[in-house]
């Protein structure tokens, strides 16, 4: 399966040029926040793939108008032709409660899944906006990553972990990847295209 990762700001070669060919081989869109509803609308429509999300800290207007024709999959253990999506949105609190959590808050996110991802037999790609703490995040309070999601990814050792929130243009040094034991982590920032 071929899964194209969007985070943070739009691709321009996907919206504003967009060709269809640039979207071969892809099967599934997987939005990791932060992206006007418009946009994820844009994709669902013109590419005719299905579009998963998270929200990010800045996606306060999906409160009310979420993106149309998207599945959130958001607190969920979501299946896509076999493959087990688990989606954890928000960041780490730092000035507003919209998809804003303490760590003890998303501790207890992670918990209230442990059911669903004992019904599906674990998970192969999470999705989240913040990144996990010391993997690819930030020193600044806005940016930086839950501790709980390593142990997530200790416990069910899922294949791909993707995120945004970190944009890359932060600094030079911000890697698009990492290991971390046996898990591949993929900061999505604008896109990036996984093979599962």
């Amino acid at each position: 399966m071929k899964i194209l990762a969007v985070s943070d700001v739009e691709c321009p070669a996907l919206w504003e040029y967009y060709r269809p060919e640039r979207m071969e081989g892809v099967d599934v869109i997987v939005s990791c926040g932060d992206l006007r509803r418009e946009y994820l609308e844009f994709l669902v429509t013109m590419t005719n793939k299905p579009v998963l999300y998270v929200p990010g800290n800045h996606d306060k207007g999906y409160v009310k108008n979420p993106p149309e024709g998207c599945d959130c999959i958001d607190g969920i253990v979501y299946q896509y032709r076999g493959v087990r999506f688990l989606g954890l949105g928000g960041c780490k609190f730092y000035n507003d409660p919209v998809y804003q959590y303490t760590e003890k808050q998303m501790e207890r996110r992670v918990r209230q899944l442990r059911r669903a991802l004992k019904k599906s037999g674990g998970v192969d790609v999470v999705v989240t906006h913040a990144a996990p703490a010391g993997c690819g995040d930030r020193q600044d309070p806005a940016h930086q990553g839950f501790v709980c999601f390593l142990d997530l990814m200790r416990r069910y050792r899922p294949r791909y972990f993707l995120h945004g929130h970190v944009h890359m243009n932060y600094d030079r040094d911000i890697p698009r990847q990492m290991t971390y034991e046996q898990t591949e982590i993929i900061n999505a920032y604008e896109r990036y295209t996984v093979e599962l």
